[in-house]
């Protein structure tokens, strides 16, 4: 399908680290699925960004790449409505960057926020932090913005705690239009997502590195066996004892995200000690198996069809690299280069 002119550009990526969970879908994808449909959007598989941080092990990226592809698909991501692509298949993003970076102050990227957690992170001693913080890691907040401005996008999709990504990139495109005298970049604002908390099976924030995840491709087997890991009620010794669902650490939240038409059978079963812990949570198995059964069947069809889930990113990359070859043209004629080309 073809943009119209009318709807703003929408831009947001993700990092090629392997199979997306049940985070990834409630924190983003559930917003990407409202706005395919409002604006003109463009998703990216970030896989430059994966080697900011994961230089030395590049054996996954691939297979990484054609994963996330599947899950964007499976959940309902259309490729006839928005744009899939991968972000080293467009150079020009990689140029923009280059030339963004001879006007950005060495004192902006220092002080950004994000970049200052990553190298905390990764930094241990002083000589390890030498080795670890590498020149493309220092550059990322500038890597980022290019892959918003190479598709001059109006608007990024972020929860607040990333909100320092978008000041900065629209730090860089009001110096850029400031210095070159014309109002070329649009100025990307925030696209604030109210998202459900999805804690992880151990009652922290789900994530891939603390092993507590939900995959979206995980098999019904695999669900059950995860989520009899959940931490509950850790007052509830004894089967008999009464629950409390107030202090119920992840199958209680759960049930108001997956199946909120439970609660109040869930609560006065818990807190009278009809069910016990183990039976609670077996059922929430199969309120999340039943959630997860399409995207399954669907990522499977994909799965056994892998020429088109080629064909799916050749087209995305291609569109996108025309949009960006665009973009960068104008930049060049700004910095007047384009008489070179």
């Amino acid at each position: 399908m073809t943009a119209t002119a009318t709807k703003t550009r929408i831009m947001s990526g993700m990092r090629p680290t392997g199979r997306l969970h049940l985070g990834h879908y409630f924190g983003a994808l559930l917003n990407w699925l409202e706005y395919q449909d409002k604006y003109d959007s463009y998703f990216s598989i970030v896989d430059w960004h994966a080697l900011t941080t994961k230089y030395q092990d590049v054996k996954g990226i691939g297979g990484s790449i054609r994963e996330i592809a599947l899950d964007w698909l499976s959940v309902g991501i259309n490729p006839e409505v928005s744009t899939i692509y991968v972000q080293s298949a467009i150079p020009e993003i990689a140029e923009l960057h280059l030339l963004l970076s001879m006007i950005t102050p060495q004192g902006w990227v220092e002080r950004e926020p994000t970049l200052k957690d990553m190298v905390k992170m990764l930094a241990g001693d002083e000589t390890e932090a030498q080795e670890k913080v590498t020149y493309g890691l220092l550059g990322y907040p500038v890597l980022m913005t290019s892959d918003i401005l190479a598709f001059r996008a109006g608007l990024v999709p972020v929860g607040k705690d990333q909100q320092s990504h978008l000041e900065f990139a629209r730090d860089i495109a009001k110096r850029f239009n400031h210095l070159y005298g014309a109002q070329y970049f649009p100025e990307p604002h925030p696209k604030f997502t109210d998202t459900p908390l999805l804690k992880g099976l151990d009652g922290q924030k789900m994530g891939k590195s603390y092993n507590n995840d939900i995959k979206l491709a995980d098999s019904p087997e695999d669900v059950l066996k995860k989520v009899k890991q959940a931490i509950t009620d850790r007052t509830r010794i004894a089967r008999a004892d009464p629950g409390h669902t107030d202090l119920c650490e992840v199958p209680w939240p759960m049930y108001k995200i997956f199946a909120p038409q439970l609660t109040d059978q869930v609560k006065n079963e818990c807190e009278s000690a009809v069910i016990g812990c183990v039976d609670c949570k077996t059922r929430l198995a199969g309120t999340v198996n039943d959630f997860l059964a399409p995207i399954r069947e669907k990522r499977a069809s994909f799965e056994k069809d892998p020429e088109t889930v080629n064909k799916i990113l050749k087209y995305g990359n291609d569109k996108a690299r025309a949009v960006a070859r665009e973009t960068l043209a104008g930049v060049k004629d700004l910095m007047g280069l384009s008489r070179w080309v």
